[in-house]
């Protein structure tokens, strides 16, 4: 089994920045695609951004220029810094993790921003 436990979330204004973690243990060997998702009330969960084994990273349109992702193979952690935040990213923000049996996902980790 895998556990994902992410923290990082809060409460910020608009313009302002947050940095997310998420640390993944159990039945992986730092070689799994990892990614954010986030969902707002009444929407269908989305992906905000995804990393690869050799950092190669993917952004939703609305996260480039904005969102970092990276990640620590080693450590099996991924990390989204969130800069020029706005209202419209406040959402649950969830960890991915990908296997070549299933998908996991952590707890979620609540993000929102005022204006």
């Amino acid at each position: 089994q895998v556990q994902l436990v992410e923290s990082g979330g809060g409460l910020v204004q608009a313009g302002g920045s947050l940095r997310l973690s998420c640390a993944a243990s159990g039945s992986i060997f730092g070689i799994n695609p990892m990614g954010w998702y986030r969902q707002a009330p009444g929407k269908q969960r989305e992906l905000v951004a995804r990393i690869f084994v050799g950092g190669s990273p993917n952004y939703a349109d609305s996260a480039k220029g904005r969102f970092t992702i990276s990640r620590d193979n080693a450590k099996n952690t991924v990390y989204l810094q969130m800069n020029s935040l706005k209202p419209e990213d406040t959402a649950v923000y969830y960890c991915n993790l990908a296997t070549i049996a299933r998908q996991y996902w952590g707890q979620g980790t609540q993000v929102t921003v005022s204006s």
